[in-house]
């Protein structure tokens, strides 16, 4: 436990240096899977690591051993935490614990709240378009979820561009894109230092959903220069939109306002991205890692609590 305990901790320092190769350099579907990953393994590992630390902490003081029959003197010598690394692990555990709690609540009554607004919203084969000169389109999850698109955004692309549109906004949909950025806000609630992460999954769905546009259509410049154009409509004409819906992060999302646009554009007019089995191997070996560590480090405490009961 002595090290265990510290590996998830460690390896979530490094992990943010991993997002921007990963979103890159790799397939969008892959890198998005991967990404979600992480963030669910390392902020569960690192709470985990936060729990076990706290709890060599509770162990020293006699009421608290006294709950588990254990001895508070045999764990003040044999604990091989400081009391201040454990105090302070104990803070930030109840501090990720609370941020999770809250994210999770507000995720919870928001998704509810979309599939409410989507149930109620008339559409003929899951689309709705509204009456709004400001260009706009965006998809909202549910049973089924819904495409919602402006007269302005229709007005502004031509028929192929719209077609486009629509397998883009479709593709959020069906692949629950919005399921994987809950899941990595999730894990950045917990620990903030996954944040890196959360926002890369924001822009790999946005080129997951592109590279999904282009299949269906065949035609990955002209899907870039729809991209483009959209966004550039909405710079000029801001959407409205109401507040109740939820789009794919948490909010109305347009098809181009999302994620860096121009780099969303030039991985379109390149050819398309590859599994990149180095990438995937190193993320699939730091994910191991993390949890060969953590069970070691509840290991040793499982040795630890035998340890200071049988005195």
């Amino acid at each position: 436990m002595r090290i265990a305990v510290y590996v998830p901790l460690l390896l979530s320092l490094l992990a943010p240096l991993g997002a921007r190769p990963l979103a890159e350099r790799c397939e969008p579907r892959l890198a998005t899977w991967l990404l979600t990953a992480s963030a669910l393994v390392l902020g569960t590992a690192t709470t985990i690591s936060l729990g076990l630390l706290a709890i060599t902490g509770l162990i020293r003081f006699p009421q608290p051993a006294g709950l588990g029959h254990w001895s508070a003197h045999a764990a003040q010598r044999d604990d091989p935490a400081e009391l201040s690394v454990a105090l302070i692990s104990g803070l930030l555990l109840g501090a990720a614990v609370l941020m999770a709690a809250r994210m999770l609540w507000r995720r919870a009554r928001t998704l509810a709240t979309a599939a409410l607004e989507a149930a109620c919203m008339p559409a003929e084969d899951g689309l709705v378009v509204i009456e709004d000169e400001a260009p706009n389109a965006f998809a909202i999850p549910g049973l089924p979820g819904r495409v919602v698109v402006s007269t302005g955004m229709l007005h502004t692309l031509d028929e192929t561009e719209r077609h486009i549109l629509l397998a883009h906004e479709r593709a959020h949909l069906t692949a629950h894109h919005y399921a994987f950025v809950a899941l990595t806000q999730l894990g950045a609630a917990a620990n903030p230092l996954l944040r890196p992460l959360a926002t890369a999954v924001t822009y790999t769905i946005e080129r997951w959903a592109d590279e999904n546009a282009a299949i269906a259509t065949g035609d990955r410049e002209r899907v870039a220069r729809t991209v483009g154009k959209a966004a550039l409509a909405a710079h000029q004409v801001p959407a409205r939109t109401p507040g109740a819906a939820l789009g794919i992060l948490g909010r109305r999302t347009p098809l181009a306002a999302a994620g860096p646009v121009p780099r969303r554009v030039a991985a379109l007019l390149a050819p398309p991205f590859g599994r990149h089995p180095v990438l995937t191997a190193a993320t699939a070996t730091v994910l191991a890692i993390t949890a060969l560590s953590t069970a070691e480090a509840a290991h040793d405490l499982h040795l630890l609590l035998e340890t200071v009961g049988a005195r």
